[in-house]
């Protein structure tokens, strides 16, 4: 079994917060790094022990491979936890950890190295008999190869970074025309955002919906499928409200998902909390997207429909403990998660969250706090859940409205939008939908 009894959480935020909760619940040691932006951050006081790893901008701090592991080795730490973002899915930070002997909590090098890259991961799910759109035979950095395979798949197609995420370097190409000028726009992209410029192309669906299945897998190969969230509701590829369960998806076809993740993570030998990410088009009719080797910022919403503490069994799991869940436990209720980001930096002169029966709100805002300009928007998360989807809804919209953050512009008034929505509340939307709802089509 690893001993780990001390753990740098190398992130910031609410997710490092929640970290260091679930290592008090488990009598674990913690170390917070931070920025100088983040000197009076929360996470810095409530660990056990904190350090500087660098100046506010992410590259001199929380990108800063080697300054993070001088600082848990400094501190005598026997593990990291990565958190999402940042570095969570990094493959070489993960074996500058195991070369440290400093237990990743998260699946080895290997994996992340496998799964992060697209071209390739979809080859493995093929082989591992993962159902996959049509797409092309591997990546590609020529526009005329690219040219090659949208004729031979079929229009619409999706032009993908081999090594992206997060929506950047992704075009949807609705003719053989359009093709060359996309795809120099997404290979720049893709080339900027990630320093690699390989493409692959896949069949773009038109109305799909965005299906994922949470999965845990110990270090003795024993895997299982928690739940399924309902991620559809995004904003230029960017998730803003999560739902579990999927309650779209017949009891069929999500008991496929849930064993066609469960194969998926087994035949690549993974470890930890993961996410398989579907297409899903109908029943039994869904497509691989891709695989999250990390935590994901929804999950509070499978905590509260599997009864399953996710950040927990990650460092149950990094210290060789078996999983205590043997077999997917039905959603006893349904919960909704509303992401809340800041439209601008400043200070928070006056804030107030709800609270009470079916409500959990992950933050790390507190009055007079300074919302930094450097990192990512989002700021806080509201959970509602309860017996059914229109109850939670309803208690979501009084939570919204009972929300004050003030000092900044939020995106409050633009998630009380959409949960008014007669699609959103009717359950008929897509991936596009809130694209379409917010910069509809040019009319003739």
């Amino acid at each position: 079994m690893t001993l780990v009894k001390k753990v740098l959480i190398a992130n910031r935020g609410e997710i490092a917060l929640r970290i260091i909760r679930a290592c008090r619940l488990l009598h674990l040691k913690t170390v917070a790094v931070y920025a100088t932006a983040d000197k009076f951050a929360l996470h810095v006081g409530l660990a056990d022990e904190a350090v500087c790893i660098g100046s506010a901008s992410p590259e001199a701090s929380y990108l800063n491979q080697r300054n993070i592991v001088a600082a848990a080795l400094g501190t005598h730490c026997d593990a990291v936890h990565p958190g999402y973002g940042f570095l969570s899915e990094n493959a070489s930070f993960a074996k500058l950890c195991e070369a440290n002997q400093l237990k990743f909590i998260g699946p080895s090098a290997k994996v992340i190295a496998l799964m992060g890259e697209k071209a390739q991961a979809r080859a493995t799910m093929v082989a591992a008999g993962v159902p996959v759109a049509p797409g092309s035979d591997g990546d590609f950095t020529a526009v005329a190869v690219g040219q090659t395979w949208a004729d031979r798949i079929g229009y619409p197609v999706m032009l993908k970074a081999s090594a992206g995420g997060g929506g950047k370097g992704m075009r949807v190409i609705t003719n053989a025309a359009d093709f060359p000028e996309a795809f120099n726009l997404a290979q720049g992209e893709a080339q900027n955002a990630f320093g690699d410029g390989h493409m692959y192309l896949e069949k773009y669906l038109t109305h799909p919906r965005h299906i994922e299945v949470q999965i845990l897998a110990d270090q003795a190969g024993h895997t299982i499928a928690v739940g399924d969230r309902d991620c559809t509701i995004q904003h230029h590829h960017q998730k803003v409200l999560e739902e579990a369960p999927a309650v779209i998806v017949d009891e069929p076809t999500r008991a496929k998902m849930h064993r066609v993740a469960v194969q998926a993570a087994a035949s690549i030998h993974y470890e930890g909390a993961g996410t398989v990410e579907f297409l899903y088009d109908g029943p039994n009719q869904f497509y691989f997207m891709e695989m999250n080797t990390r935590i994901q910022v929804e999950h509070p919403v499978t905590e509260l429909t599997s009864h399953t503490d996710l950040v927990a069994a990650q460092l149950k799991i990094a210290q060789g403990k078996p999983l205590t869940l043997t077999t997917p436990q039905a959603p006893a209720n349904f919960a909704l998660e509303c992401r809340i980001t800041a439209n601008t930096a400043g200070t928070i002169t006056a804030l107030h969250l709800p609270d009470g029966h079916g409500i959990r709100t992950d933050t790390a805002l507190y009055q007079g706090y300074q919302v930094p300009p450097y990192y990512d928007a989002m700021i806080a998360k509201i959970i509602a859940y309860g017996p059914d989807r229109p109850t939670v809804i309803r208690q979501m919209q009084s939570a919204i409205d009972e929300t004050v953050i003030a000092g900044i512009s939020t995106n409050l008034d633009f998630l009380m939008q959409l949960l008014q929505e007669s699609k959103f509340l009717d359950n008929t939307t897509d991936i596009n939908w809130v694209d379409h709802l917010v910069e509809p089509a040019p009319t003739a």
